[in-house]
């Protein structure tokens, strides 16, 4: 018999990642990065040019499509805006395309939850290691240091904004896009701020769930910044038919709006903003 006394798991505001993270368009380009091994994990590197460079780090948390055209471009994106971007591959070249036939069609037997659990358990162990390597390796005295995370990646973001005792938290600011995997915690012990880049209908993250974290926050004076679009769907800002005019702008929005919160809090190299300062914000499109 089980105690009632036992503690229960605590539930999910934005639900692991499921069928809705999986559909999608892939875009063309040709991403200007390289690989390299950072802490035995392969990372991807868009650098700014010399004149461009901002002197500060962006760390990107892919979704389960991994280290794929839309998010290098993406990546090298944030490059061009004078970030340093670098994007870990914790799907250990395993990402979920290769498991299915097409994007809408899993391969036969393919189980989606056991991948999901391989994957965040490597990714929660070997984060940050791999962020104390990325610091050690490219960062200085006056980096700051933003995180970015899609779907898969969110709670990563999060916890990179979250000291451990007698620590600072990893990064300086964070953003995510229609996450996945989050639970109340995730934004009850947020030590800085965040930008949230949502879908007002999202089955991973639904307008309850997004209120609440939202009310959360502002409750609790920390500092945010809610970005939400009609008209699109989980996946919108990584993953959207180029080809519609609606859906390119949004993902286009997002992404500016990323990298100009990333600018404000890092633009004047003045940490305690982000330490001390204590606003709320909401953009609703």
């Amino acid at each position: 018999m089980t105690s009632s006394n036992q503690p229960t798991e605590p539930e999910w505001l934005a639900k692991p990642s499921g069928d809705c993270c999986l559909k999608g368009h892939i875009h063309t380009g040709n991403p200007k990065g390289d690989f390299e091994w950072i802490a035995d994990i392969e990372t991807y590197i868009s650098r700014p040019t010399p004149e461009n460079a901002n002197g500060h780090i962006v760390l990107y948390y892919p979704d389960v499509f991994g280290m794929f055209t839309n998010g290098l471009l993406i990546m090298d994106e944030m490059a061009n805006a004078g970030y340093l971007v670098l994007g870990l591959d914790y799907f250990q070249g395993d990402p979920i395309y290769l498991h299915r036939t097409s994007l809408k069609t899993p391969k036969p037997d393919f189980d989606f939850d056991a991948w999901k659990a391989k994957y965040h358990e490597f990714a929660q162990a070997n984060v940050p290691r791999w962020i104390d390597a990325v610091k050690q390796k490219y960062g200085k005295p006056t980096t700051g240091y933003a995180c970015v995370g899609y779907c898969f990646g969110a709670p990563y973001v999060c916890n990179s904004l979250t000291s451990k005792p007698g620590q600072s938290p990893p990064c300086d600011v964070g953003a995510f896009a229609h996450p996945a995997f989050l639970k109340e915690h995730h934004f009850a012990d947020l030590q800085r701020p965040l930008f949230l880049s949502c879908a007002e209908t999202d089955h991973t993250f639904s307008t309850e769930a997004r209120n609440k974290a939202i009310d959360m926050l502002s409750q609790a004076k920390k500092p945010y910044h809610l970005q939400l679009f009609s008209g699109v769907a989980h996946g919108f800002a990584l993953r959207c038919n180029l080809d519609v005019p609606y859906e390119r702008w949004v993902k286009e929005a997002s992404l500016r709006g990323i990298i100009e919160y990333f600018d404000f809090w890092l633009g004047a190299g003045d940490k305690d903003k982000a330490q001390g300062t204590k606003l709320g914000a909401r953009e609703d499109t």
